[in-house]
């Protein structure tokens, strides 16, 4: 019989403290990033995020899908680079998209091929969220979280505040951000330890039942010494889910380089050798239903 999901375990608290901790409300938060979904505005070890409005959302998935089809045309790749760096001409061309659709029938957008990928992100989201608060939660694959009373709290930028009720433990930075700072000081050895640990914290993760679609570096970060999930959207519990994306990770020659690691490694092909290797004999079916817990 092929294994099932495993048997989903009462969900585990958040920490709730009496008030919100003092740093959120002593100055401005400051905006940290930026996905789909949210806006993120950190103190110095913590965040508090403000949810995008489904216009919002679907906003930026236009521009996304504008920038993906006009990026050749662009001079220098310039359209690669907005899109992988959101900045000040991402969000302004997100607000003129925006103001498109406020003005435009709205039957027009969500009659066509966006209203089906607004709906994959909606519920991939919030699959992956609620995976991740009953399988996750207190472990150290994710940021920790604490809740507290509703407070006002002041942030850079529109509107200028939010009302919060939780708060999420700061990363340092993304996982692709720290291998490109340890490539830039040329720490190589170190680059390659940090590897490690990603299909570490992978195999952490199919222990608990929950497999990621969606590996890329930036969806991880890190904290100290470790290394947590950020984007839950991928996650999934599902066998058929697992074995469908590892059936595309067996055509892909080089995972280095899927993951964003082409241009670091490009002058260290033996490190991008061995970690194809390591990275083909963990990531593939036998090894993950190894891992996955019984049901």
């Amino acid at each position: 019989m092929a294994p099932q999901p495993a048997r989903i375990p009462a969900p585990a608290e958040p920490q709730v403290l009496g008030e919100i901790p003092e740093e959120l409300t002593g100055g401005t938060l400051r905006r940290l990033g930026e996905g789909i979904g949210k806006v993120v505005y950190a103190s110095e070890h913590w965040v508090v995020h403000r949810e995008r409005s489904p216009r919002e959302i679907t906003a930026l998935i236009v521009l996304w899908k504008a920038l993906r089809r006009l990026e050749r045309f662009l001079p220098g790749a310039w359209g690669i680079r907005l899109r992988e760096r959101p900045s000040r001409r991402i969000r302004f061309l997100r607000v003129l998209v925006h103001g498109a659709i406020l003005i435009v029938p709205r039957a027009l957008w969500y009659g066509s091929h966006i209203r089906s990928v607004l709906m994959v992100y909606h519920r991939n989201r919030v699959r992956g969220e609620r995976l991740a608060q009953i399988h996750l939660t207190g472990s150290d694959l994710i940021p920790k979280r604490i809740e507290f009373p509703p407070t006002r709290v002041s942030i850079g930028g529109w509107p200028g505040w939010l009302m919060v009720s939780e708060a999420t433990e700061r990363v340092d930075g993304t996982l692709h951000q720290k291998m490109t700072q340890l490539a830039r000081e040329d720490r190589f050895v170190e680059l390659e330890a940090w590897l490690d640990r990603l299909l570490q914290t992978r195999r952490d993760g199919w222990s608990r039942g929950l497999f990621s679609t969606d590996a890329h570096l930036k969806n991880f970060g890190t904290i100290g010494d470790r290394i947590v999930l950020l984007d839950t959207g991928g996650l999934t519990n599902r066998l058929s889910d697992v074995e469908e994306r590892l059936r595309a990770e067996e055509s892909a020659s080089r995972p280095h380089a899927r993951l964003g690691l082409g241009t670091l490694l490009a002058d260290h092909p033996d490190i991008a050798w061995r970690f194809d290797q390591k990275w083909k004999a963990s990531v593939n079916r036998e090894t993950v239903l190894g891992c996955w817990p019984a049901a």
